[in-house]
């Protein structure tokens, strides 16, 4: 989950909450506060990947994100004396599940980074909820869709076509990069979907469905890992999966591993902890409303800490995918 959502997690992941809210207590600490906290951990994990970037490779930068928020994950799930599936049909949705909404995302907003920005990645993150509806259609056709979301969509298609300029030669983002992450972002959509219709009735309760999906996601990663380390090892001079490049900063490539380890731990471990609890004591809806402030976060910080620049189109563009989004997770009820 991300950012990512996580993963980064969206709007689809409030509205649906397979674990029992009685099973884990709400913590001490205001759910406002775990909110704020969430849209910055969620937020600037485009910038901790570009960062990343630096002296790992797209598949390591997941990878490396995925095992550390696993066990983050399993150590919160054992001290809250909770217990992983047992049964072997929900382990094969889990899988499904796992690839949509982690190893998959994760590894293409990293390779998307290569080539864009870490705030045009925050902003292709903001597609999820455009994705959902449109895979719900698919996917949940005993849903009724209202008019308003699927005006939504049709507005977060014109934002994108707006952030993608295909009327420019030049100036324009790269497609290939930009796409990478239109394409994560629809991927949680595709996760979340799937999720409410094979899983949303299954008992899991507490943080037993994150941390299962997070092993798959991790299991899954390790044979991408291996496979790209095998055909890519004497091209990339790498003597294992886990060696590094040296720094394209010129600085210690601690500092990349320190970023991927705090996307690991926080971004995708404490902060999925955050999220059942701001889920648990301000609803669905509430919660669903930190997907809105993360591409805000991740521009400020692109632009603030690595100098990034957008052109005026990618910030009017950004703006009409945003208004969508709101759009259709809008609440009926104030």
């Amino acid at each position: 989950m991300t950012a990512h959502p996580t993963a980064h997690p969206t709007a689809a992941t409030r509205d649906v909450d397979p674990g029992s809210t009685d099973s884990m207590k709400v913590t001490r600490v205001p759910w406002q506060i775990k909110f704020t906290a969430l849209a910055f951990i969620w937020g600037s994990s485009f910038l901790l990947m570009k960062v990343g970037l630096r002296s790992l490779a797209p598949l390591q930068i997941s990878g490396l994100r995925i095992l550390s928020g696993a066990a983050v994950l399993l150590l919160l799930l054992t001290a809250s004396r909770g217990r992983l599936p047992r049964d072997r049909r929900i382990w094969g949705h889990l899988m499904v599940t796992g690839f949509f909404l982690g190893s998959f995302p994760f590894s293409l907003f990293a390779l998307g980074e290569e080539r864009v920005s870490s705030a045009l990645a925050g902003i292709g993150n903001s597609v999820t909820p455009i994705a959902t509806v449109l895979f719900s259609l698919l996917l949940l056709r005993h849903d009724k869709i209202e008019a308003r979301k699927i005006v939504g969509v049709l507005i977060g298609f014109v934002g994108v076509l707006v952030i993608l300029q295909p009327w420019e030669s030049q100036g324009r983002p790269d497609l290939l990069g930009f796409g990478m992450t239109l394409v994560a972002g629809t991927s949680y959509g595709v996760g979340w979907t799937y999720t409410r219709r094979f899983l949303g009735k299954a008992d899991f309760g507490g943080l037993t469905l994150p941390a299962a999906q997070m092993l798959t996601s991790a299991a899954q990663m390790l044979v991408a890992l291996l496979i790209w380390w095998l055909t890519q090892r004497t091209h990339l001079s790498l003597a294992a999966p886990w060696s590094l490049h040296a720094n394209t900063d010129g600085g210690s490539v601690l500092l990349p591993v320190l970023a991927v380890l705090a996307l690991g731990v926080v971004g995708t471990g404490i902060a999925m902890s955050f999220q059942y609890d701001v889920v648990r004591a301000a609803g669905p809806t509430v919660g669903a409303s930190v997907t809105y402030l993360i591409p805000v976060v991740s521009v400020a910080l692109g632009v603030l800490v690595l100098h990034e620049r957008l052109q005026w189109p990618q910030f009017a563009g950004a703006a009409v995918v945003l208004t969508a989004a709101v759009l259709i997770g809008r609440s009926r009820r104030r």
